[in-house]
């Protein structure tokens, strides 16, 4: 009976798709283009809400 290869030994494991440095070298690029880093304090949302409550309904509506 032939071994069967275990699946841990037979897969390379990716490498990273970003790492520190690529992170770094593209920091560095976007501030010598002129970019700016803006600090945000700990707590405040990026999001802005717009349209309102949403409220949600359930069951039948009352009739007039």
């Amino acid at each position: 009976m032939a071994k069967k290869a275990s699946s841990s030994s037979s897969r390379k494991q990716s490498a990273p798709l970003e790492t520190s440095e690529s992170i770094e070298a593209q920091v560095q690029a976007f501030l010598a283009k002129g970019g700016e880093i803006e600090q945000v304090p700990k707590g405040v949302s990026g999001q802005t809400n717009t349209s309102g409550p949403k409220h949600i309904t359930l069951g039948k509506k009352p009739r007039s």
